[in-house]
This record gives C-alpha cells, structure tokens and sequence, in this order.
C-alpha cells in the first residue's frame, strides 16, 4: 500500500445520506478479484444512463469539481459488506473519504485497504460543504499523524479518531502482512531470549 501521511486536496462533494455499498459498487461489477478496474462503476447507476452515457448532473461528471478526498452525507457505506466499495473508491482516485458516521464494516474494509475513512461531527461536515459550495476548488488538508481535518480556506478544523494500529499500517504503507514482516528481527530477537 501506499503510505499516507499528509493530504491537501481539493474535494469531490456528494452531499447525500445512506449510501449503501451496493450504490457505490454495484453487485453486477463484483466479478473480479482483483482490485483494479472497479473505478470506472464507482456509483454506476448514478453516474450512467442505460446507454452508458454520462449523466451531467452527477458530481463525478461535473468538471468544475475534482480532488482525491471525497465528502459524503452521513451514514456512508451501509449495506453489505463488499471490500470492492473501498476497492472501487481507491480506483477512482481517492485517498480519503469523509462523512460523519461509517458503516463498520465499510471502514474496516477502507482502513485494510489504503483508504482513510474520517469521521467529523456532523457541524464540521456542514462547514465542508458550505465552503465547497462557495468555492468547488476548496481545499482540505488531511494530516493523519496529527489526526486533523482543516478547511484550508477559513482555517477551521477538527480532529478525527483512528485505530493506533491502523494508523500505524497508514503512515508506513503496511497491509498486516507488510507489518507482521517489519517485525521479523524483534520477533528473532525474541526467540533467540527464550
């Protein structure tokens, strides 16, 4: 995985509540097993017509609006519990998603996959979709060591909670496997004490 520090973006705001898993990526794309390819259906039936043609009013088809953070109404990623939704959010160019409740199951899949669900109140995320509305090239910054959210324009922030351990993988690029490997000499050391 990559390693995820710190993170100025702009920001692609979908400003609507309960977006289930099956909205993100829907059960008829879950074909593959690998994790590349899953972008280009990121909320299919709401991006698509029948015929494959863009719809323009949909955020993601709207030019003026870009960035690799995006910002989502309360209670993001219910439903079932498909790892291609963080897969698919991943593919299309996010690095972070921010609503102000997650599903469970979704953010353990988004924290094992890369991606860093964060979790503000429900003022702070009004305050970020103001400040797109006002300005759709506002940006945020995303300091994950210090576990803050900033609206670079106004300044104002928040602080976000986040699993030590997880954020431990985050910061240096580890799946569990890639972690449990960056302890091999401890753990030589320790059967070596025995």
């Amino acid at each position: 995985m990559k390693k995820f520090t710190k993170l100025t973006s702009a920001v692609v705001p979908l400003n609507i509540e309960n977006i289930d898993t099956d909205q993100i990526i829907p059960a008829r794309f879950l074909k593959a097993t690998t994790r590349e390819g899953f972008g280009e259906n990121l909320f299919r039936d709401w991006r698509y017509n029948g015929d494959n043609t863009p719809k323009p009013e949909f955020v993601m088809n709207n030019p003026t609006y870009s960035g690799q953070v995006l910002v989502a109404g309360k209670n993001f990623g219910c439903g079932s519990s498909r790892e291609h939704a963080a897969w698919a959010i991943q593919d299309a160019g996010f690095d972070a998603v921010i609503s102000s409740f997650f599903a469970d199951i979704f953010k353990g899949n988004a924290l094992n996959n890369g991606l860093l669900p964060i979790q503000v109140s429900d003022d702070f995320l009004a305050q970020i979709f103001k400040a797109v509305e006002s300005n759709p090239k506002s940006a945020l910054e995303v300091d994950l060591e210090n576990q803050t959210v900033t609206i670079v324009e106004t300044g104002a922030h928040e602080s976000f909670e986040i699993n030590p351990y997880k954020k431990s993988c985050l910061i240096n690029g580890y799946d569990d496997i890639d972690f449990i490997l960056a302890q091999t000499k401890l753990i030589e050391e320790f059967e070596q004490a025995k």
